[in-house]
């Protein structure tokens, strides 16, 4: 359970902050970095869902979705570090129920969308453009994520980096989904301004 009743502890005055480990980290570390960026992406789809106010179904798997970021910043920000001792408590993963979620909301967004005949540009409705800004954040959530798994004494879960990846493909199609039911999507037209 987390009670937050003081908000400045003036711990990270230092430029260091505390994983979920009580490890203490710089501000600038890949794994901050990480989640840092699954808490922008979280913010961008707050702003989406201000604009969906005529599609209750994407609000509310969107809704869901911003629960589970959270979960998955949760999972980033206790590593699973080799010869360290494990946290005291039972660490919050992403699970791979919640990637068959996402996979099955996008076919569900997806099933009565045109085929795409060429590359979206991100526009259109107010909330199809800010489901884009997402979808580039997630991916670079993804970037770093996948690059901290790399590192030499870093893991991260199969589960997270299926996660954001099916994240990013359920932004895309929300955004077509909610174009479709307002201005249409925004095509690319190679070379138009030449």
């Amino acid at each position: 359970m987390v009670k937050l009743n003081k908000i400045y502890t003036r711990t990270g005055d230092d430029g260091s902050t505390g994983l979920g480990t009580g490890e203490r980290v710089p501000k600038h570390d890949l794994r901050v970095e990480a989640y840092g960026t699954v808490d922008e992406a979280n913010a961008a789809i707050g702003l989406a869902r201000l604009h969906l106010s005529q599609a209750p179904v994407l609000d509310a798997m969107l809704g869901r979705i911003q629960n589970d970021l959270f979960d998955l910043g949760a999972d980033l920000c206790t590593p699973e570090r080799e010869g360290a001792p494990p946290p005291a408590y039972e660490p919050l993963r992403i699970i791979a129920s919640q990637v068959d979620r996402l996979e099955a909301d996008i076919d569900s967004l997806n099933a009565d969308l045109a085929p795409l005949r060429s590359f979206v540009l991100p526009g259109g409705e107010p909330a199809a453009a800010y489901l884009h800004l997402a979808r580039t954040i997630t991916r670079r959530a993804e970037r770093q994520m996948v690059e901290l798994s790399h590192l030499p004494g870093e893991a991260v879960g199969r589960p997270a980096i299926q996660y954001v990846n099916r994240l990013s493909d359920l932004l895309f199609v929300a955004s077509r989904y909610v174009n479709a039911h307002g201005s249409g999507d925004v095509l690319w037209v190679p070379g138009a301004n030449r």
